[in-house]
């Protein structure tokens, strides 16, 4: 894979309907053979027996050769050795836990290719202790990534209500232009993610258009093919898991242009990673309503997300293939969080799901060749 310069820089159930997105460049198979891939460590497991030492063994074997590190698992896996919990603010513990991991990764040879996920840093009002916090836990983080030996921290677009925070665009910008130079100082990078339930930033263009703004060379973009097509293609709370506003034949349209202005404005050099999962069609539909603090979206996003070829029904093929026409061929990673249809849980023996899972993904690589 040839690394931009910016990146050497930097680096470390409803029918799928076919796409009539144009091509900005063609897509052969044979350039999507050296794509890297990786998986994310929380997306794997069924129980406390899955523990992350299991996991990383199951994820190795299936032939990824990255992990996305969640924070939550650096907690539990401090609880596994220790037997006592910490708290998620007591850094030297938690580095101490993450050299550990990085040995376990070592152990199964997987990089930590990114630490996720940093959540609600941005549009806190100046001088308040929830901003103070958030870019105190940024720091912090900063020393996990050290530790991994990661350059990258995934942001997602915040999902704390207003008047909370501020969806002002300046205060949005100005506080990502912060963390990104904060991350500069130590050469890492800032994956800026839509979370299609985020109260500001739910599509790739919202925060595509945050990240033009940043104006920093670090500062790129986390696309996802369930968030971008759980934003702009498929509604939980509706019969037909669709969003609704539109007949199908317009939201078809209205979709296609949207991949095809991806395809065509989005700098491949833009672009830090692929996450890739799909959804299920949820019957009955999710209320339209808020439930333990999480949006419907939200909701579906924790526990109804299978992996490629699984179940789902969203367009995600046309959301990687939009990806791919700019160019890119970093990082495919394999974020799913599967519950089952019903989101009540799915016992699955970590090895074959993990092995199913690079099987799907080479699939999709597959099926994403336009030539």
């Amino acid at each position: 894979m040839v690394l931009s310069s910016e990146q050497q820089l930097f680096s470390p159930a409803v029918p799928r309907l076919q796409s009539s997105t144009t091509t900005k460049m063609p897509i052969s198979r044979a350039s999507l053979n050296d794509i890297p891939l990786s998986y994310a460590s929380c997306s794997i497991g069924c129980g406390p027996k899955d523990t992350l030492p299991r996991r990383l063994e199951a994820i190795s074997a299936a032939g990824f050769t990255a992990i996305e590190l969640s924070f939550p698992d650096i907690l539990d896996y401090g609880l596994q050795l220790t037997g006592e919990s910490i708290s998620p603010v007591d850094y030297p513990k938690i580095i101490s836990v993450a050299a550990e991991i990085r040995k376990l990764c070592d152990s199964h040879r997987l990089s930590v290719m990114m630490l996720q996920p940093f959540s609600n840093l941005e549009g806190w009002p100046k001088g308040s202790t929830d901003r103070e916090e958030a870019f105190a836990r940024a720091t912090g983080w900063m020393e996990i990534m050290n530790v991994v030996g990661t350059d990258l921290l995934q942001v997602g677009a915040t999902d704390t209500p207003e008047p909370a925070i501020s969806c002002d665009r300046e205060v949005i910008v100005a506080d990502l232009r912060l963390l990104s130079d904060l991350l500069a100082k130590r050469k890492y990078r800032l994956a800026y993610e839509n979370w299609c339930w985020s109260t500001h930033a739910a599509t790739w263009k919202a925060v595509w258009e945050i990240v033009k703004a940043v104006d920093r060379p670090n500062c790129g973009l986390c696309l996802d093919t369930f968030q971008t097509a759980g934003s702009e293609w498929g509604d939980p709370t509706t019969t037909s898991g669709l969003i609704e506003d539109v007949s199908q034949s317009d939201l078809r349209k209205r979709f296609d242009a949207s991949m095809q202005e991806l395809a065509t404005t989005v700098p491949a050099e833009k672009i830090y990673l692929l996450q890739i999962s799909d959804a299920y069609k949820v019957s009955p539909p999710l209320e339209n309503k808020t439930l333990n603090e999480l949006r419907p979206r939200g909701r579906w996003s924790h526990d109804y997300r299978p992996m490629p070829y699984d179940g789902g029904y969203l367009p995600i093929e046309d959301v990687a293939k939009a990806v791919l026409k700019t160019g890119f061929r970093g990082w495919f990673s394999m974020e799913i969080f599967d519950s089952g249809p019903k989101g009540d849980g799915k016992k699955y023996d970590m090895g074959p799901f993990a092995k199913k899972a690079m099987d799907n993904m080479q699939q999709f690589l597959t099926n994403c060749a336009t030539e």
